[in-house]
């Protein structure tokens, strides 16, 4: 009499566990899938984690201040738009970035404005091609390196000057 007590719960909980599982499959099987669309952040793939994206934010904006040199891609040398993207995501996310703007303008994925997170690629283009880069740290500001007898600084992309132009976003 006593075994027959133990296994009733026991199996209680197994019959149990099978309803829940059913509705559960059923629930899925029964609702309508959740279109994702390119604004939306969770439908950009990201090569960086979150945590990443925010140490390569950090990491370039404590580097505002630094001198612009065409060519320059080290915090002692200085750097130019793309040697700072290059030299930030290597430095903080171990991650190679293309060397010059245009190759920035195809790397990682297109982002749409409204879905933009720190770490995200600003891309300016003039005249059908690719002329400068920065990295966006968020509150529609970025961090770049804007040219020769410059210092890399944070800049916001609603200034007189950077609304007027072209831009895309890309995410690593």
């Amino acid at each position: 009499m006593q075994q027959t007590t133990l296994m009733r719960p026991a199996r209680s909980k197994f019959v149990l566990s099978a309803v829940l599982l059913c509705g559960l499959v059923l629930d899925g099987c029964s609702s309508t899938p959740r279109q994702t669309t390119a604004s939306e952040p969770s439908a950009v793939p990201a090569r960086l984690t979150l945590a990443q994206a925010n140490d390569v934010t950090l990491y370039a904006m404590s580097l505002v201040g630094t001198p612009y040199r065409y060519g320059g891609n080290t915090p002692a040398s200085g750097f130019d738009c793309s040697g700072l993207i290059g030299h930030v995501y290597k430095s903080r996310a171990h991650v190679l970035a293309p060397r010059t703007v245009a190759a920035l303008s195809d790397w990682g994925q297109p982002v749409a404005a409204q879905s933009l997170r720190s770490g995200d690629l600003v891309v300016f283009v003039q005249k059908g091609g690719t002329n400068h880069a920065g990295i966006y740290v968020g509150e529609g500001r970025f961090v770049h390196a804007p040219s020769t007898g410059g210092d890399v600084r944070l800049d916001a992309l609603n200034s007189k000057y950077w609304s007027k132009q072209l831009v895309s976003f890309r995410r690593p």
